[in-house]
């Protein structure tokens, strides 16, 4: 009797350091049914909210476009067309057009559609006015729906998107609760230090996107699609949506290039020499990487592989220095043991 609390403690220490108890197959199937389950209700609510809410959503969406450095060109003029509170669109007008005139030297323009009363008569008019600049709400690109099913399918992009961005941390956590339990202590050690880096890298390369690259990037299309001669003016709502949102998440996925590479030379399948000798290959996965997880446009490549390349510079470096720390630590040992 006296051993009993010895042997509890020891069974409780094996389970500590085995990952906890045994569980039978069927189990782990329940539990994983229970695990998509939740996530998937979890997704389903959130994109309900979603859908509802896509105007707020779309103007988050938006928010990059409306920081987008476009430059129009000092021989061209902004035009707004209004109709009360409302913007109609916005034109870019040459020298050549017959709008300029009416601006004189002004570079911005506002088309007020009005009534006027000519006679007994109720005519819609025009009033010419002069703005001392652009509002900075507005693009000089409008983003429009094309077709009477257009917005039922941006509404169901916001929708699916919006969704998984929501819900992503709620079906992290019951994955979480599903694969932990299972790992034992220093393997959770390792992946609760993985996922703190992963995680802040991820969130890291999808702020860089929005906040720096993404303007940009938006401002190079539009130049681009001009120096072929094509108005950029407006752009259809589902395919901006789509090139945002993937943009972001190619991103974020980019930027956790350290963390995969990192945690194979720790585990040995890679070292410094090896990734030293890859950096050609290196350099035309970051571009191929660039095409498949945003939109295969030469810009857009260079912009997501230029960081994706310093990223893998330094994941090289960490290695060489922890190669270097292990080879000082072999030598003390050595040292010590002679």
């Amino acid at each position: 009797m006296a051993d009993e609390p010895e042997a509890e403690r020891l069974e409780l220490q094996d389970e500590e350091e085995e990952g906890g108890p045994v569980k039978s197959f069927l189990e782990h199937l329940e539990d994983l049914r229970w695990v998509l389950i939740k996530s998937l209700s979890a997704a389903g609510v959130a994109m309900v909210v979603c859908f509802f809410a896509g105007n707020h959503v779309f103007q988050v969406l938006k928010w990059p476009l409306n920081r987008a450095p476009i430059y129009t060109g000092p021989d061209s003029q902004v035009v707004r067309v209004m109709l009360g509170t409302n913007q109609l669109g916005v034109f870019h007008a040459g020298t050549n057009d017959a709008l300029t005139s009416l601006a004189g030297t002004n570079r911005h323009l506002r088309l007020d559609i009005t009534p006027v009363t000519v006679g007994t008569n109720t005519v819609l008019g025009v009033r010419v006015e002069t703005e001392s600049q652009a509002p900075s709400q507005d693009s000089p690109i409008d983003i429009v729906s094309l077709g009477p099913a257009a917005a039922f399918v941006v509404a169901t992009k916001i929708a699916f998107y919006g969704g998984l961005a929501v819900a992503s941390p709620f079906i992290f956590y019951f994955v979480a609760n599903f694969v932990f339990p299972a790992l034992k202590i220093h393997e959770k050690k390792y992946i609760y230090r993985g996922l703190a880096f992963g995680i802040g890298l991820f969130l890291t390369g999808v702020c860089f996107c929005y906040f720096v690259m993404m303007p940009v990037a938006l401002a190079v299309s539009a130049k681009y699609a001009e120096w072929f001669g094509f108005k950029a003016n407006q752009w259809r709502a589902e395919e901006y949506i789509s090139f945002v949102c993937k943009f972001m998440f190619g991103m974020g996925l980019g930027f956790e290039m350290p963390v995969v590479i990192l945690t194979l030379v720790k585990i040995g399948l890679l070292n410094y020499g090896i990734l030293k000798a890859a950096r050609r290959y290196v350099i035309v996965i970051a571009f191929v990487l660039g095409a498949i997880l945003t939109t295969p446009e030469v810009i857009t490549q260079i912009l997501m592989a230029i960081p994706l390349l310093l990223l893998y510079e330094i994941s090289v470096w960490i290695a060489w220095y922890w190669e270097r720390q292990e080879k000082k630590r072999e030598a003390q040992e050595q040292g010590s043991a002679q």
